[in-house]
């Protein structure tokens, strides 16, 4: 009986040396190609950053990390395929506001769950839109100016956004509801088509970065009147952020990384420090400056916590404007 429970004893302790002399998953990560799923076409800036982020992981943790454009349905293709890959950390998503904040609260269906499907990982970079106006079609110089004439003219002003249900929208929305103003909504498919308008006087007033209508401003074509985020934004100081008028009117459109649920924590945590060290590199943070954007590197409780909040900012609002979008 002693020696059977004496070669019992030596098997559990041989058993256990050998699990202590293996690497855990989480230490040997990575030992295969990483694959960053990016919801959206190539070529804007979510690709940009998303590419970005590849080649920093790749440089930092010596797998290849290759980039994976999967658009449509508003960023629910893409991120549909990070939330039912295997949570191994070798699939990955750049997320953002619409993926997590918006279209939960704008589909009346959506194939995932945003809160529980994804282990947050950190936000990438933030950007923050500024309120145009076509000088010719809105006689206002400053956000005051603005306001008077909104409120002297409801439902008057129109503005555009680059499509529905799209940041531009209920930044827009938002800002009107804090407001108490009432004014147009006019979607488009795209910036371009958007901007175009707003030019040529068919519309009044967007929200728009600065990297795409900041040149029209410069150029005397279109005014700045202020930017919708919670300060005055490095690009323009001289604008000041229009929740210094409308107490709560701030929105900032973020892009974000993402794993499955279940990824283990610490592979997470090792994503997050990568990340956040690469986004905090003097080079990386004046790129991003250039693209007027601001590095995010919150860790990932920080960044479940701010999302969570973004949605319950915008439920009542999507709800007071009626949004709802079909998909």
């Amino acid at each position: 009986m002693k020696l059977a429970l004496s070669i019992a004893a030596l098997a559990l302790a041989l058993a256990s040396a050998a699990t202590q002399a293996q690497p855990s998953s989480a230490a040997a990560y990575p030992d295969r190609t990483i694959r960053l799923i990016v919801p959206l076409a190539p070529g804007g800036s979510a690709d940009a950053l998303g590419r970005m982020v590849a080649k920093a992981l790749q440089d930092r943790l010596g797998k290849p990390v290759i980039v994976d454009n999967r658009p449509g349905a508003g960023t629910t293709i893409g991120m549909l395929a990070v939330a039912k890959a295997p949570p191994d950390g070798y699939t990955i998503g750049l997320g953002n506001i619409a993926s997590h904040s918006l279209n939960p609260l704008l589909m009346a269906s959506i194939p995932y769950d945003a809160a529980r499907d994804f282990a947050p990982i950190t936000r990438v970079a933030d950007q923050v839109a500024m309120l145009v106006v076509n000088p010719n079609k809105v006689p206002a110089t400053n956000m005051t100016e603005l306001l008077a004439y909104a409120r002297a003219n409801p439902g008057k002003l129109s503005f555009g956004s680059t499509s529905s249900g799209g940041s531009t929208h209920i930044g827009m929305e938002l800002f009107a509801a804090k407001a108490g103003i009432k004014m147009t909504h006019v979607p488009y498919k795209g910036s371009a088509p958007m901007l175009n308008d707003l030019l040529a006087g068919q519309i009044d007033l967007v929200l728009d970065p600065f990297s795409s209508s900041g040149p029209h401003v410069q150029a005397g074509k279109l005014r700045a009147l202020g930017v919708i985020g919670p300060q005055r934004q490095f690009y323009a100081p001289e604008l000041p952020a229009i929740n210094e008028f409308v107490p709560g009117a701030e929105m900032v459109t973020w892009n974000g990384m993402f794993a499955p649920a279940g990824t283990p924590t610490a592979i997470v945590d090792k994503l997050a420090t990568e990340i956040r060290a690469y986004l905090n590199e003097p080079a990386t943070r004046d790129l991003l400056r250039k693209m007027g954007m601001t590095p995010g590197a919150d860790s990932p409780e920080e960044f479940r916590k701010f999302i969570a909040d973004e949605r319950a900012r915008f439920k009542p609002v999507i709800e007071q404007a009626g949004i709802r979008l079909e998909n």
